[in-house]
């Protein structure tokens, strides 16, 4: 339970759909980060607001280990068969439409022609495309994602109003992350971020919070979807994304910080986010952010040594770092050995661009390695990595060759940050402002 400290779940669930925290509650009960009774507890409050009224059920009787259960959630059971029943007649002729494929093939990309045609030949009006709405909607709370997903698509092939579309989306995605879905998924979220950068919000505020909303559901993807741990610097190092993370969601940072150090191929990106790191450590800190500090700020390695071991217990106990992931014929090499290896680069690196010419024992203390395992790692990275380096066995020293950036490169790396710097100071004091016009 002392790993509690580390855990971002009370941060990340008010930006979550209540179903999407099930997942995190689930993991944390797993690794017992909190008493178990607590988390039942937790899981019945955020069910009093679905209609997943059978699991409240299951959860209590486990909670108060009796096989009774309050009469108002009897009543809540009765009262949700009846509505579902309702919802489902209201939507029935759409429905039916819907299942049949040689009416389906009556639809065209032209909504308003689809409105005209239903009406029409099928009496089925806005109310009908309402009621089916309304109908995913229940489906989505009563725990029927998939039927809900299939509704919600549906209804935005049809639906004219914009926002209720865009809440349809939400949804949909929502119950994609939910199913396991999660090329649709990915695909759900790119579709969502392409209406929210392009939509005009009431306020620059209101953006913002649904680019920290879409961040936030993107972490079920990123981390589970093959090539997500790309996509996640792509999204979130943008600039309004990333201006968005220090404005109000600066714990999102332990993510780009992890996608950061497993990935080789945004080396170039990095040293931009190190300054973010070091600009945010007064708002948010953990080993994950720390160990990058102590490398590229302090160049404290044994710090950074240290470091690496509280780095391992944060990601085995993080919902969205810590799973292990199984394909159907082997098993996906764990994030944890994954950060370790690269985070061992990382001071390797480092290390040698700073004295140039070091001591492989040395070196092997500050990896936290044996001599020979040091030395093998050492040359299998020399072998596969583009690194100007080279180890003499005579004298048991790496030698670096450095390379110091020229005066343009210095130039233009300490004037990137100007704008994002500049974007954050105005977004502040427009929220300063709405804030004293409200009073």
């Amino acid at each position: 339970m002392a790993m509690s400290k580390y855990d971002l779940t009370p941060r990340i669930a008010p930006n979550l759909d209540r179903h999407l925290v099930f997942p995190l509650l689930e993991f944390t009960q797993e690794r017992e980060l909190y008493p178990n009774d607590q988390i039942l507890k937790a899981k019945i409050e955020l069910l009093n607001n679905t209609n997943m009224v059978d699991y409240a059920m299951d959860i209590h009787k486990s909670l108060y280990h009796t096989e009774d259960v309050p009469q108002d959630m009897v009543d809540r059971r009765v009262e949700v068969v009846a509505r579902l029943k309702s919802l489902e007649e209201a939507a029935a002729p759409l429905v039916t439409f819907l299942q049949n494929p040689n009416a389906v093939q009556e639809l065209r990309a032209d909504k308003q022609y689809n409105l005209q045609m239903l009406n029409e030949r099928y009496q089925i009006g806005p109310e009908q495309i309402e009621a089916l709405y309304q109908y995913a909607k229940f489906q989505f709370e009563c725990g029927n994602y998939s039927g809900a997903a299939d509704y919600l698509y549906q209804y935005r092939a049809l639906c004219t109003n914009a926002e209720r579309s865009l809440s349809a989306l939400w949804g949909k995605l929502a119950a994609e992350i939910l199913m396991q879905n999660w090329d649709i998924a990915l695909d759900e979220l790119n579709r969502l971020k392409e209406i929210i950068d392009s939509k005009n919000f009431a306020s620059s505020l209101n953006q913002v919070q649904s680019r920290i909303w879409l961040m936030h559901w993107s972490l079920f993807i990123f981390f589970n979807h093959d090539n997500g741990r790309t996509q996640i610097i792509d999204l979130f190092n943008q600039d309004k994304y990333l201006n968005a993370i220090q404005t109000n969601a600066p714990h999102l940072l332990r993510y780009l910080a992890t996608a950061f150090i497993v990935n080789k191929k945004r080396r170039p990106q990095f040293k931009e986010f190190i300054k973010v790191i070091q600009q945010e450590q007064h708002l948010f800190s953990d080993p994950i952010t720390e160990f990058l500090a102590c490398v590229y700020v302090n160049f404290d390695f044994d710090g950074a040594q240290k470091k690496m071991k509280e780095c391992e217990d944060v990601i085995m106990n993080d919902p969205f770092l810590g799973k292990r992931v199984e394909e159907s014929n082997y098993t996906v090499v764990p994030l944890k050995d994954e950060f370790l290896e690269n985070a061992r680069l990382f001071i390797f690196e480092t290390y040698c661009r700073i004295h140039e010419r070091i001591d492989v024992g040395v070196l092997a203390e500050k990896l936290n390695l044996n001599y020979e395992d040091a030395e093998r790692w050492i040359l299998n990275l020399i072998r596969t990595s583009k690194l100007d380096a080279k180890i003499n066995t005579q004298t048991g020293t790496v030698v670096m060759e450095p390379n110091h950036p020229n005066v343009y490169e210095q130039l233009i790396d300490h004037t990137k940050g100007l704008s994002g710097r500049t974007y954050k100071l105005v977004s502040q004091l427009l929220e300063h402002a709405q804030a004293q016009a409200a009073r």
